[in-house]
């Protein structure tokens, strides 16, 4: 995912010459079928090591099943899946240890508080000594907002305080990797800036992060990466700021002088149309230099200039919506 990838005509520019990245997951040829459904087509999916890789896709794209297969909790029908280096699912007992992941919800005994819930997770994990489970389980459940209501049953929480408790079961040991499917789900605003803040963390201490999410404004606020899913296959994945770019080949110009600007650029075949601030400059056929160049040269200020981005929303809408089409 170090360079911009589009599959399936979607009208975004590809990029390919960007030098290759480690990466902390890979999958290439991944097709799972059950019965007569085919759930993942041929998925060919990087995630650097490092990034924050929001995975998005309409119901039924297969975000959840490649997540799935990514972490060997399913069998390929065919294809390969590496995961911190190592072959799943054969390698999963040496590669789990390093991952943490919170999958289709969270799953814990309604009748056991949530920190008990949390001291049976941390009994199982690997690489925590018996010693240290107790200050695991209280820092995780303190990361999490949950130190308040940690003694109280499970069966009791709300669907957001379950999805906080799933979260900390996967932050109870530090990992190299962590895979959220949906951690959002049912939080109210004060929780969701509390999941945006542990990715923000977790990406800054150089752990890489898997995020499913059908929350595109999330995803534009906490990503580095994308990777776009429809019909079990991957349309789209690269950096989110190239993506967002390579959709709008125009420049904003702030200036004062917006209807010199607008026929100096057409004077000189670039097109051009008015915005409240200055104009837009069409990139098609001249590079951003050139229009400064033309503007500076005829006597425009220019007070600021801008790459034009599409919202996260017009390209996932433009990716996915291109994709029905061309399937027709």
């Amino acid at each position: 995912m170090t360079s911009t990838t589009v599959e399936s005509g979607a009208d975004v520019s590809s990029e390919t010459s960007a030098p290759a990245v480690p990466l902390a997951a890979r999958t290439r040829g991944l097709r799972k079928v059950y019965g007569s459904t085919v759930a993942v087509d041929h998925v060919d999916l990087d995630i650097p090591e490092g990034a924050v890789v929001g995975m998005l896709g309409p119901n039924g794209s297969g975000k959840t099943t490649t997540i799935r297969m990514l972490l060997g909790l399913v069998r390929p029908t065919e294809g390969e899946v590496e995961l911190l280096g190592r072959k799943m699912p054969d390698a999963a007992a040496h590669a789990l240890p390093d991952v943490g992941a919170l999958v289709e919800g969270p799953g814990f005994h309604p009748f056991l508080s949530g920190r008990d819930n949390l001291l049976r997770f941390a009994a199982a994990e690997p690489r925590l000594a018996s010693s240290g489970i107790p200050t695991a389980v209280d820092s995780a459940l303190e990361r999490v907002g949950l130190t308040v209501a940690a003694r109280r049953r499970y069966k009791g929480y709300s669907l957001g305080m379950k999805q906080r408790l799933g979260l900390a079961s996967a932050l109870l040991v530090p990992r190299k990797m962590v895979v959220l499917d949906e951690p959002t789900n049912g939080l109210d605003p004060a929780g969701t800036r509390e999941i945006r803040r542990i990715v923000a963390e977790l990406h800054a201490a150089g752990v890489t992060v898997l995020v499913s999410s059908h929350l595109l404004a999330e995803v534009e606020a906490t990503c580095t990466h994308v990777a776009v899913l429809q019909a079990g296959n991957v349309v789209a994945q690269g950096e989110l700021t190239e993506l967002l770019e390579s959709g709008n080949a125009a420049l904003l110009v702030r200036t004062p002088d917006a209807e010199q600007a607008l026929e100096v650029l057409r004077e000189n075949r670039i097109g051009a149309r008015l915005t409240p601030d200055g104009v837009r400059a069409d990139l098609t056929a001249a590079e951003a230099p050139r229009v400064l160049q033309v503007l500076v040269g005829a006597g425009v200020a220019v007070h600021e200039a801008t790459r034009a981005r599409t919202g996260l929303e017009d390209l996932f809408a433009r990716l996915t919506e291109s994709t029905v089409e061309g399937s027709g």
